[in-house]
């Protein structure tokens, strides 16, 4: 494992992701994702999830001989943000009285870009670092 493609794609990674992800739900789709009543959102946390998001994806592409090409980065991103979306969205419907499928749909379609974009950036970093 490259221990710097590793670092660097991480934080490159986790950095790209937070920004994706407020720009998509933060702007673009905030009326269209509730927000619980009561509840105030906590940036660090989400900070700290995308940033530990980006680490994965940077671990997994650098392992072997890494992944350092745009397009096999959005491939298995997108492979890894699917199940990682899926997962995590039937997770958080089991807190639900009623399964908005609609709403599981567009979160897993929106994760699945954004993963697939952090998996761009961080595969052409790796190429840059070479």
């Amino acid at each position: 494992m490259n221990v710097k493609n590793f670092i660097v794609g991480g934080i490159v990674g986790g950095i790209t992701h937070f920004l994706l992800g407020w720009l998509l739900y933060g702007m673009l789709l905030k009326d269209f994702f509730p927000k619980p009543e009561g509840t105030e959102e906590n940036i660090a946390f989400i900070f700290l999830g995308c940033m530990f998001f980006g680490f994965m994806l940077s671990f997994v592409f650098s392992q072997g001989d890494g992944i350092n090409k745009c397009i096999p980065g959005v491939k298995l991103a997108l492979g890894i943000g699917l199940f990682v979306a899926l997962s995590m969205s039937f997770f958080n419907a089991m807190y639900s009285t009623t399964i908005n499928w609609q709403l599981i749909a567009v979160d897993v379609l929106v994760s699945v870009v954004i993963a697939s974009i952090d998996g761009a950036v961080i595969a052409v970093t790796n190429g840059k670092l070479k």
